[in-house]
């Protein structure tokens, strides 16, 4: 519920409470004053007849036609005799021909106010009865009425106006109160709207447009404008610092390659030149001789300028390999946008399984059921689609010491699945939604495999480049199941239904 509405129900019910209460109290007013009227004309009445409710006798000998004198028309007199069932009434009760109810003289008739009706005519009546002295029997009742329809009419009516009058007025006043609040809270409208359209665009340089007095509402709109003028300086700055990042990133990443490449090949140039000469040179100290090199070389400074050599490409190799991956990510972050064209899918994976056979392994390579990728073709990037393969098979190798790595293919609907299934150490579940994240590492043997945590990240921006999906299976112990999912642009006629 709005505000705006609570408030107008608030207003609203605290209107019709007071309108309840005025009209209750009008009614209540009006009411015991006029009724208050007609007790008294009675009353008088009463006095001017000068009965006394304990008589010696009762004949009927009351001289009700000296009801003339009576104050107002609409006073009627009443007297029966119950010892012989005589009636008297006042003059003007016998022109109407109506005889008020009488109350029955088996029952105990109490002195006071009654309500009568006859011929749907209703009285207000003061009933006496009259008595013996000598034994307090009840001989008869005197009846002094007052004929109240067009007051109960009258009450009625003004009840009715009241009732219709309230509910007019509150209907007026809710709608009223609508409009009032909507105009007052016009400005936080204007805040909701200009948050939203921030939230939705990401565009800091909106403004809450200001209206009205400068009340606590124009206080509030200055304080959130002053507000989002700071997080927009704020954010274009961190922007413009993530830029740099960014940029120095695949700057470094650019600079990096070519002196990495220069020692890699330049290592690889020392290998081949020195280490057949260090070999040669070893093997003639070996027949006592004192060949060239041989004569500066000892057995154990061969074996460590052998091992250096190694270490120094491998690490080399290490670096690269970083770098490439550094690469990636910035062009990913960059917003890289991949030439991609239709590849066929089943010519890439075979080649990614042929060469997945070179990589260092200690399991058993297996190239299982290719068969439904035939004819099947993906829109994509070539290179990095098998580079994409390939960061799923090297994980797989580096994290599987027995057992096998299997690698297969699965089609459902419109998308092919590329299955890299291996027996190794398996990951704990908590840990899947994680292993996406740059650096992150979930082998239980941390600092024991080696990796930069690099790869899974760069998987991942591969896949939702190709507008793919990624499905993990593992438990810890038994192995892990990748399955990348990859969307047809093409299935061949005999695949079709």
């Amino acid at each position: 519920m709005s505000i705006r509405l609570k408030l107008t129900m608030w207003y609203s019910s605290l209107l019709a409470v007071t309108l309840l209460i005025f009209g209750v109290s009008i009614y209540w007013f009006v009411n015991y004053n006029t009724y208050r009227d007609v007790k008294s004309q009675i009353e008088e009445q009463l006095r001017q007849l000068r009965i006394v409710p304990t008589v010696d006798f009762f004949s009927g000998g009351l001289n009700l036609n000296y009801s003339n004198r009576f104050e107002g028309n609409n006073v009627y007199i009443q007297v029966v005799n119950y010892t012989n069932g005589e009636l008297d009434q006042s003059d003007n009760l016998k022109d109407t021909r109506l005889r008020l109810p009488v109350p029955d003289p088996d029952k105990k008739i109490e002195t006071g106010y009654v309500q009568l009706e006859v011929d749907h005519y209703r009285f207000l009546a003061y009933q006496l009865p009259l008595q013996l002295k000598a034994n307090n029997e009840t001989v008869g009742v005197l009846q002094v009425a007052y004929y109240t329809s067009p007051l109960d009419n009258y009450m009625k009516n003004l009840r009715t106006t009241l009732i219709f009058s309230s509910l007019a007025v509150i209907v007026i006043a809710f709608t009223v109160g609508l409009i009032i609040a909507r105009q007052a809270l016009r400005p936080v409208k204007n805040v909701i709207q200009a948050v939203t359209q921030i939230k939705n665009g990401s565009n800091l340089s909106v403004r809450i447009e200001r209206e009205g007095p400068n009340d606590e509402m124009g206080h509030l709109t200055d304080t959130l404008n002053s507000m989002l003028e700071r997080i927009e300086t704020t954010y274009n700055e961190l922007d413009e610092a993530y830029m740099a990042q960014r940029r120095f990133v695949s700057d470094a990443s650019h600079e990096l390659r070519t002196p990495l490449t220069t020692i890699r090949g330049n290592i690889e140039l020392l290998e081949r030149m020195w280490l057949p000469a260090l070999e040669a040179a070893q093997a003639k100290r070996a027949d006592g001789g004192s060949g060239d090199m041989g004569s500066l070389l000892t057995e154990s400074n061969v074996v460590l300028t052998r091992e250096a050599m190694m270490d120094v490409a491998a690490e080399a190799k290490r670096m690269s390999g970083l770098v490439n991956d550094l690469l990636s990510l910035a062009r990913a972050d960059a917003g890289y946008v991949m030439e991609k064209q239709e590849e066929l899918l089943l010519p890439l994976v075979e080649d990614v399984a042929r060469r997945a056979q070179l990589l260092p392994r200690t399991a058993e390579w297996v190239i299982g059921d290719l068969s439904p990728l035939e004819g099947v073709t993906v829109h994509g990037h070539a290179d990095f689609l098998r580079q994409l393969l390939f960061i799923f098979v090297e994980n797989a190798f580096k994290y599987t010491p027995s057992g096998y790595v299997k690698l297969h293919a699965v089609k459902s609907g419109n998308q092919a699945g590329i299955v890299i299934q291996d027996t190794g150490i398996g990951m704990n579940s908590d840990e899947i939604p994680h292993i996406f994240e740059r650096f992150y590492r979930a082998d239980v043997s941390r600092g024991k495999t080696s990796g930069t945590g690099l790869g899974l990240s760069i998987a991942k921006w591969i896949i939702d480049e190709h507008s793919g999906s990624i499905e993990v299976s593992t438990r810890e112990g038994e192995g892990s199941t990748f399955t990348v999912w990859l969307p047809l642009a093409f299935l061949d006629k005999s695949n079709q239904v």
